[in-house]
């Protein structure tokens, strides 16, 4: 299933010649067979025994199936630039090949084609991500903050003992998550800024996921704990409370 901006296209095309050259095999077969219905049955049974290991009945998201299709053989490719660089292995050039569908130049011109988009995409939400976090995130933390500090300074100008542990507890939580977000943004702007575009297309690609793609994992995670933190009035953005129940 491609993500909601990628084109049904690129799969249907991979999936259909992959049948086509399943079918072609099985069609080699039972037309050079004696008996049909015998043969039939026997190809189905040795095709189930021969891929049996790629069926497995239970939780596909789990941890389980992760180590249960590690002991069996099967690949577990978790990211874009990974699963693209299979593309030109030579036993997927030579299906494509087969079926005149792709010469090996039009694969790899495709595979360029994908980690220079996956590199545009990467750049493009990691801009998007600190100019949101800078003009929106962080003037709401110094907003709430500045207001929780002001509140703890009337406090303690009054002539009798007030509580203000709560004021001051949040206060120290949020001074210290911002000073590491100051420092998440610079560790995303610089990563960005450091991207060799002069570099091979596969290397580029790699670099935006090993470095670009995890500052902004690592900038998103103290972001989402600032949330808990903030007063709802001075959050810029909707909550996932807010979004599914604003819709009557």
């Amino acid at each position: 299933m491609p993500g909601s901006s990628s084109s049904v296209a690129d799969p249907v095309i991979i999936i259909n010649t992959i049948i086509a050259d399943v079918l072609r095999e099985f069609a080699d077969i039972l037309d050079n067979s004696q008996d049909f219905n015998t043969e039939l049955n026997k190809l189905i049974r040795d095709t189930v025994k021969k891929h049996k290991r790629i069926i497995f009945n239970g939780n596909n998201y789990s941890e389980e199936w992760e180590r249960e299709a590690e002991k069996r053989g099967l690949l577990n490719i978790k990211s874009t630039v990974d699963a693209v660089s299979y593309l030109i292995h030579e036993k997927n050039v030579k299906l494509f090949e087969r079926h005149n569908v792709f010469t090996e130049r039009e694969i790899r011109s495709r595979q360029e084609i994908l980690y220079e988009n996956y590199c545009k995409i990467i750049h493009i939400e990691a801009l998007t991500m600190l100019d949101m976090v800078k003009k929106e995130v962080a003037p709401a933390v110094v907003s709430y903050s500045n207001d929780l500090a002001e509140l703890i300074n009337r406090k303690k100008k009054l002539n009798f003992d007030v509580e203000i542990s709560l004021e001051k507890n949040i206060l120290t939580k949020i001074s210290s998550l911002s000073s590491t977000l100051v420092s998440k943004i610079n560790e995303l702007e610089n990563a960005t800024l450091m991207a060799d575009k002069d570099k091979t297309t596969y290397k580029t690609a790699k670099y935006y996921r090993d470095s670009v793609f995890i500052a902004m994992q690592t900038l998103r995670s103290v972001v989402d704990e600032l949330e808990t933190l903030v007063a709802k009035k001075y959050w810029p953005f909707p909550s996932y409370g807010d979004i599914l129940y604003s819709v009557d």
